[in-house]
């Protein structure tokens, strides 16, 4: 009898394991429920880096597979002046700029994107909320893009900021940003995507550029890329915790 063992629930099994036992015996210890939440989260991640170690991928379906409709989450229509300039002149002056703690800051146009080296996959996106989509995804591996820049040996993280304001807030706090450490940012699966399904993303989809992470949740997947910053942290960033949800409560790490 041979027994299949879906890898992406072997990872949650293990997670959840790790951490009813951590959570369990560190109750009376923990200073406070957010100390316990953090070395969960530490946990989860260390759990599938364990079970997906080095650049293993993750699940790739066939055309066949492709979802009917590719719910588009999150922001669908970004009301900032800026980028509805750039939606009106079909992204022509759109550049995702490169920067931070790199050797050579770039500013890379979409025609620059495109001719780099590309990558096509066909993933599962799995949202937060509990639903799943299946899409076809084409872009540039973000290692490639790293490479050209050429990291300080100080660099740790890669903070992508976006084009979007999900809250209207006077301070700023409302816009989108995520961040992903330089394991995922140099896996092979790890995008910023053009292409959805053989077509130019759309609006709602995050045109003219998003992030695919696709060993991790939805909320990682940032849309309308506007720049890219290596850092050795983000405490300072936002409000320190590595992204806009991870801001309000989220856990940084968003392994699945």
């Amino acid at each position: 009898m041979t027994i299949h063992i879906d890898r992406r629930r072997l990872i949650a099994g293990a997670a959840a394991s790790l951490v009813g036992v951590t959570l369990g015996g560190r109750a009376a210890m923990a200073s406070s429920w957010w100390d316990a939440l953090g070395s969960a989260e530490a946990l989860t991640r260390t759990a599938q880096r364990g079970l997906l170690a080095g650049a293993k991928l993750a699940p790739e379906f066939p055309e066949s597979s492709l979802s009917p409709t590719f719910r588009a989450n999150g922001s669908t229509d970004p009301r900032e002046a800026a980028y509805k300039k750039l939606v009106q002149g079909h992204f022509a002056d759109w550049r995702l700029e490169v920067g931070g703690l790199v050797d050579t800051p770039l500013r890379l146009s979409l025609n620059d994107l495109r001719a780099l080296p590309s990558r096509t996959q066909i993933t599962r996106h799995d949202c937060v909320e509990g639903w799943s989509c299946i899409g076809k995804w084409s872009g540039v591996p973000l290692g490639e893009v790293l490479k050209r820049a050429g990291l300080k040996s100080s660099a740790k993280f890669i903070v992508f900021y976006c084009a979007d304001a999900f809250e209207q807030t006077l301070d700023g706090s409302g816009q989108y940003y995520e961040s992903v450490d330089l394991v995922d940012a140099f896996h092979p699966q790890t995008l910023l995507a053009y292409d959805m399904n053989n077509a130019a993303l759309t609006v709602p989809h995050g045109a003219p550029l998003r992030l695919r992470v696709e060993r991790q949740l939805g909320y990682k997947m940032a849309k309308y890329l506007m720049k890219i910053e290596a850092v050795t942290g983000f405490e300072k960033i936002g409000g320190g915790n590595g992204g806009f949800w991870e801001d309000r409560g989220y856990q940084w790490y968003g392994g699945i």
